[in-house]
């Protein structure tokens, strides 16, 4: 897996609006895509989610009120990092019982994302009766092709879905949880209270003062699954898995701390 660092700005550019309705986009198929892993993967027993539809697709949906919270607040501090241009990758990963080897990460490569405004809103802080004539939703809805993106997260979903059920079934106990690796410039998340801490140093990318970190990314096999080319919205998705019974559990690392992970 590539960890060279790529300029925040190789994306297209997009305003406020726009961006920001983009960006809704894409965390709500995140939601879902985190729902459907968690069925699929059997990390909760499958009678405990609702059957629902998204994308005009049917998907499942956990019933636990807690972990819906979970997902929610996760997926909120992660659009918080999207919306600064510092994320190259969004991971959801998967940890083997009692040792918390990494067994599977199901990767999300943002590093093309468009270019956001500076200090881009979200969708909800945003007013459009304040906004200036030419970032009307009319003309928003000119510049992006919303059917297209529709169209294109619902094929993501369906790849992915399909692509969980074919692998084998974790360990039972294997737990989860949701990681973003930030571009090279990037400074780490800071600030009280802080959703993120550090990711062991088997989960950091290799570094020049650290080049031996980073054992468990990449996987002994990684399996494409879908590359979604929706203009302006473009991102990958692959699955990476650990061998069997090869990744040790991490140790913290104290240098080059670029990917971090939510605490649970």
């Amino acid at each position: 897996m590539a960890t060279n660092s790529q300029d925040p700005n190789d994306g297209p550019s997009l305003h406020a609006l726009a961006g920001a309705t983009l960006l809704s986009s894409f965390t709500d198929f995140l939601t879902v895509a985190i729902h459907s892993l968690l069925y699929h993967r059997a990390l909760y027993p499958q009678r405990t989610f609702l059957a629902a539809r998204a994308y005009n697709l049917p998907v499942h949906q956990s019933r636990f009120p807690k972990l819906c919270a979970w997902i929610n607040d996760a997926v909120a501090a992660v659009a918080d990092q999207l919306r600064s241009g510092c994320v190259r990758r969004i991971a959801v990963v998967l940890h083997a019982p009692a040792t918390l080897s990494v067994l599977e990460r199901w990767v999300f490569d943002v590093s093309t994302f468009p270019d956001w405004e500076p200090a881009l809103q979200s969708l909800d802080e945003l007013d459009e009766d304040e906004l200036p004539e030419e970032f009307s939703s009319e003309l928003v809805d000119g510049l992006v092709n919303w059917a297209n993106v529709n169209e294109a997260l619902r094929g993501a979903l369906r790849r992915i879905a399909y692509a969980a059920e074919g692998l084998p079934t974790p360990p039972e106990g294997s737990t989860f949880t949701l990681a973003v690796e930030l571009r090279d410039e990037a400074e780490p998340p800071i600030g009280h209270p802080q959703p993120w801490i550090p990711s062991h140093s088997n989960l950091q990318p290799p570094t020049r003062s650290s080049p031996n970190q980073g054992s468990a990314l990449g996987g002994a096999t990684t399996i494409p699954v879908r590359s979604v080319r929706a203009d302006p919205l473009f991102f990958e998705c692959w699955v990476e898995q650990a061998a069997p019974e090869s990744v040790p559990a991490g140790t913290r690392s104290k240098n080059s701390q670029r990917t971090h992970h939510l605490k649970t």
